[in-house]
């Protein structure tokens, strides 16, 4: 059974600083593209960032570019995410994500690879 939790949410002020972490299992962890998504309240779910399989290729939402830094340990099985600068509208659900072709990451919906039950990150101004 696959399971991804994600943890290190909360609140803060804008300008500050989280660090997210999912931990995954039931799955060859080091062979799958990883990810980060987001859902503000009545918006769409959002792609973040993602890692391929072996931590060598990245890529960013235009909008947490400079501030946002996705990385992995396969050791652990575990992805993070360090968020700076954060802003108000950075406000939101954070989901982790697991798909075995890490092209496909950033485009995944709910109904394909593996998700997270989500963490909650809350910027106030």
């Amino acid at each position: 059974q696959v399971q991804l939790v994600e943890s290190g949410g909360g609140s803060v002020q804008a300008g500050g600083s989280l660090r997210l972490s999912c931990a995954a299992s039931g799955l060859p962890f080091s062979r799958y593209g990883m990810g980060w998504f987001r859902q503000a309240p009545g918006k769409e779910r959002e792609f973040v960032a993602a890692i391929s399989e072996n931590g060598g290729y990245t890529n960013y939402l235009d909008s947490v570019k400079g501030r946002f830094t996705i990385s992995r340990d396969n050791a652990k099985n575990t992805m993070y995410l360090q968020m700076k600068s954060l802003r108000p509208e950075d406000t939101a659900v954070y989901y982790c994500a697991a798909h075995p072709f890490y092209g496909a990451v950033a485009t995944m919906t709910t109904g394909s690879g593996y998700w997270g039950q989500g963490t909650q990150v809350t910027v106030s101004s």
